[in-house]
């Protein structure tokens, strides 16, 4: 999966969209720490331990880089920023019964007003799995030859391009 760039300072405003999700029942806001528990486990059985170890780092880091949304009291959905490599984002999911509703957009964009609101102008989805829903929530482009990017094997040979 290739690498994205986004251009943060083209993003589209947050508010309107959190405020929507709100009055759907979805709260999205940054993780706290009483949560760590709770979160890490969301996401190690719904995706996998190697993203609950990844957004380990995101508590240590001040504001917390990691966006849940929650559904009447139940985490639903999360956004990790600042994690495995400065300006990148992810991991992400969200719950496989909740997709299809704006929540995994309304976490992305959070995510992405944290990178600039950070100083970056530019940010960089790491291994992007769906690259049209990411071109077209935040204007995403595929960096060419970023495969297999910072995810590699580092214990593989590399490979000679063909």
């Amino acid at each position: 999966m290739p690498d994205m760039l986004v251009q943060l300072l083209k993003l589209p405003p947050i508010e309107p969209l959190i405020s929507e999700m709100r009055e759907n029942g979805v709260i999205i806001r940054r993780a706290m720490a009483h949560e760590i528990s709770r979160v890490r486990e969301f996401v190690e059985k719904t995706f996998s331990v190697a993203w609950a170890d990844e957004i380990m780092v995101a508590y240590s880091n001040k504001p917390v880089s990691l966006f849940i949304a929650i559904r009447d009291g139940e985490v639903i959905g999360f956004a990790a920023y600042e994690t495995t490599r400065r300006g990148f984002f992810g991991p992400t999911g969200v719950a496989p019964t909740e997709r299809g509703k704006y929540i995994g957009k309304a976490l992305l964009l959070a995510s992405l007003w944290g990178l600039r609101e950070m100083g970056y102008v530019y940010g960089i989805i790491g291994g992007a799995g769906p690259i049209d829903f990411y071109a077209k929530h935040c204007g995403a482009t595929v960096i060419p030859e970023s495969e297999p990017g910072i995810y590699a094997d580092p214990l593989k040979k590399p490979t000679a391009p063909t």
